[in-house]
């Protein structure tokens, strides 16, 4: 056995067997023995016992004697002995590492004149990630290298709790370094208690988090330098910008949003649930007035299809129309008639939310 992995396995003190512990205390107590004696004072087992003590490097040949006079050998020159060839490797690795240090970083100046080329001339500034796996691992690496700021504009009703589990530890750690974190989630989104556990656990840290009834593009910017954003119908893909502009007009259409985004409450009582519920119709009664399906209507708003429809046969009953197309006509013809916007009709009592969680850029919430 290797001397090193004797160290490793059997050669620590505490680990040598009984026989080579009383067959050490007994060298030690001599200046040089020789083998029939060690046998004749402990027994057969003697033999054993100075095979691992030599290979434990406690044990030496006696300089002044024959081949089988051994001497006790301190411990901390066995274990100098004995890591000798660990420490030789260890100085290998690290010349390894320096020499691909010094490689790598001798294209530094290539790449810093190639990037500065590019944003010169305007192109490199986007970029299309489709790939999963990669788009998780770049939101990991902008979430790691943030510093001082993260704007969150997520759509689409309440987060899955998968999500919300792989989110969890990476916005802690973003808020524990002190960056500011806000978020705008959809109204539909507070009827879904992991989000708002989730919510409640990260604005105990610090983070800000509100939410809007429509009109939420769905988008990150890191330190308003680097910007993600949905691809048009292609899941699980985001556009990368690092173009400045580009990165500039996404956080002005954030910074609108958030101004007449309302504060994320994450216990929602009777009063906030009719006025939630109110303005989700108002939004509903708008979009049925401008003509848009079902699934559009429940997208853009966060909730189920099943929910947007059960809402709008509630108005249909509500403006004593047989068809969605009749009931936006006659809200439409009823707001032109008015001057005002289309009303809502009053629910008969605020039903609670259940809406499925959508999945954003790279499936994940809170930075994603």
């Amino acid at each position: 056995m290797p001397a090193e992995d004797h160290v490793n396995g059997a050669g620590g003190a505490g680990e040598l067997s009984p026989a080579a512990l009383r067959l050490y205390a007994y060298a030690v107590e001599r200046h040089a023995f020789a083998a029939p004696e060690a046998t004749r004072e402990l027994g057969a087992r003697a033999a054993a016992a100075i095979t691992e003590l030599a290979a434990a490097h406690l044990l030496q040949r006696a300089p002044d004697g024959g081949p089988d006079r051994w001497t006790a050998v301190p411990p901390r020159a066995a274990a100098a002995r004995a890591l000798a060839p660990l420490a030789l490797r260890v100085r290998e690795t690290h010349d390894q590492m320096d020499r691909l240090r010094e490689r790598l970083e001798a294209l530094v100046p290539a790449y810093e004149a190639g990037t500065a080329q590019r944003d010169r001339t305007g192109s490199g500034g986007l970029e299309v990630v489709t790939d999963l796996g990669s788009l998780r691992a770049l939101i990991a690496q902008l979430s790691a290298g943030c510093e001082a700021e993260l704007l969150i504009s997520q759509p689409g009703g309440g987060r899955p709790q998968e999500v919300l589990e792989d989110a969890i530890g990476r916005d802690e750690s973003l808020l524990a370094r002190g960056v500011r974190m806000r978020t705008i989630y959809q109204h539909t989104a507070r009827y879904s208690r992991p989000t708002a556990a989730y919510v409640e656990r990260v604005t105990a840290l610090g983070a800000q988090v509100r939410t809007l009834g429509d009109g939420l593009p769905r988008m990150l910017v890191y330190d308003r330098s680097t910007g993600l954003m949905a691809v048009h119908d292609v899941p699980g893909a985001a556009l990368v910008v690092r173009e400045p502009n580009v990165v500039h007009f996404m956080v002005e259409v954030f910074e609108r949003s958030w101004l007449t985004a309302e504060p994320f409450v994450t216990t929602v009582g009777p009063d906030q649930a009719r006025s939630l519920s109110e303005e989700l119709r108002r939004e509903i009664v708008r979009m049925l007035a401008e003509g848009l399906e079902d699934k559009i209507i429940a997208r853009r708003l966060g909730m189920s299809e099943r929910t947007c429809q059960r809402h709008i046969a509630e108005i249909m009953r509500a403006v004593g129309a047989k068809s969605r197309f009749q009931a936006g006509y006659a809200v439409a013809r009823a707001a032109a008639a008015s001057g005002s916007a289309p009303p809502a009709p009053a629910p008969p009592a605020p039903a609670p939310l259940r809406t499925p969680g959508s999945a954003g850029p790279g499936g994940t919430a809170g930075t994603a």
